[in-house]
């Protein structure tokens, strides 16, 4: 199992120097997700959870979100620190993706901030940016994080990760 950290260069981040449990900050970065091809959220006022060893998870507000294009599902899983979260299929025209974002409708203390905030797995929509960079998702169905070329690793669920 590879688990040699990738030292940060000037202007980047290493996921190894995030906290656990995670941190929930404000991000000014410039969000776009595209479905379909279309824009189905445009934000400058999402927050992001930063927690060691994944890039950060973006979560941006309800009202920054075309929320017509979000089925609310039947799916819902619990974070040890955030608490319960539910599950959106995005639908729109002929193109569905099942369980392809969520939210903690009451999140535990400490994470109250992420309240009214949804966030999106990269690797399901068409493209994510960050500031108008392709953000790359990470591996796997379960983590949600953006990868973009100031956040280095290596990142849980790549291979050679396993029981991290």
């Amino acid at each position: 199992m590879n688990r040699k950290r990738i030292a940060a260069g000037p202007g980047q981040e290493s996921v190894w120097d995030y906290p656990r449990p995670p941190r929930v900050e404000d991000s000014a970065k410039h969000v776009e997700v595209f479905f379909n091809n279309i824009l189905i959220a445009d934000s400058t006022d999402a927050k992001r959870v930063l927690e060691t060893s994944s890039p950060p998870v973006y979560y941006i507000p309800r009202e920054d979100i075309e929320m017509k294009y979000l089925i609310p599902g039947g799916k819902m899983t619990v974070c040890e620190w955030k608490g319960a979260a539910s599950y959106y299929t995005i639908s729109l025209h002929n193109k569905r993706a099942e369980n392809a974002a969520w939210y903690y409708p009451d999140p535990a203390p400490g994470y109250e901030a992420i309240k009214d905030y949804i966030a999106f797995y990269p690797q399901m929509m068409d493209a994510c940016y960050l500031d108008g960079e392709l953000v790359k998702g990470q591996a796997g169905r379960f983590y949600g994080g953006w990868i973009t070329a100031d956040i280095v690793g290596p990142f849980k669920s790549e291979p050679g990760t396993e029981g991290w």
